[in-house]
């Protein structure tokens, strides 16, 4: 049976630390929320928008993505997209933002959506779009890329394999059919905003930064729910 099932019929558990009651327990939801701030990959991809995340990858924020995104927990989305709308909002104050924001979602692999029932990335960017609404900032879930070939599994590649392999994977979606229409006076009262669920090498993201450049659109941030931990490797550089 879907987990997401086994959440409507039996008392849930919290996927952070397996605490009856809820999806998400209020220690591990705080966890979750720590520290929006910025984290950028040491060294940063060329071409990677200014990069924030929540909190870092690892402990109960790690589990709680692993069980939305492979495990179907999908009751864990509202959470989730708390810690996105946290970020956009920390960026924001920070940078003196008050533009409209776009949210918008990196693409999973269709045989990555198909094998797991359904696309976690774009579900969080959806919800955290509602939860700025609600906070009253102007937001929208913009689905404007696509994978445009096939990629490899990201999984165990270092930073310069993850160059390659993701190397002109991303589109922009042709026509109007992805662009909400913006509140303002244009596309000029809007920022763009990358979103994901994990930052590692920043490869990913910068490809999806490069990809909106070249339709027109220059993407003002990169928001991630969380952080892998990563130092510099000894003779790594810039660029690799």
């Amino acid at each position: 049976m879907p987990p997401a099932l086994l959440d409507l019929i039996l008392p849930p558990r919290c996927a952070g630390c397996g605490a009856p009651g809820a999806p998400a327990c209020p220690s591990c939801t705080a966890e979750l929320l720590r520290e929006p701030a910025p984290r950028s990959p040491d060294p940063p991809p060329p071409g990677l928008p200014d990069c924030w995340s929540a909190t870092a990858y690892d402990g109960a924020a790690r589990r709680m993505i692993l069980a939305c995104k492979e495990r179907g927990r999908t009751a864990l989305v509202p959470v989730l997209a708390a810690a996105v709308s946290a970020c956009v909002a920390a960026w924001a104050a920070g940078g003196g933002v008050r533009r409209e924001v776009w949210l918008v979602p990196v693409p999973s692999a269709r045989a990555a959506s198909r094998r797991r029932g359904h696309d976690p990335v774009r579900a969080v960017a959806a919800a955290a779009a509602r939860e700025l609404c609600r906070r009253g900032r102007p937001a929208a879930v913009a689905p404007l890329l696509r994978l445009c070939r096939r990629v490899a599994d990201q999984a165990g590649l270092g930073s310069a394999e993850r160059a390659v392999n993701l190397s002109g994977a991303f589109e922009v979606v042709p026509g109007p059919a992805a662009r909400p229409r913006p509140s303002g006076r244009g596309l000029g009262a809007v920022a763009v905003v990358l979103v994901d669920d994990v930052v590692t090498t920043g490869t990913t993201l910068a490809e999806a930064a490069r990809a909106l450049r070249a339709a027109g659109a220059e993407p003002s941030a990169a928001v991630t729910i969380a952080a892998t931990r990563r130092r510099r490797p000894i003779g790594d550089y810039h660029g690799q």
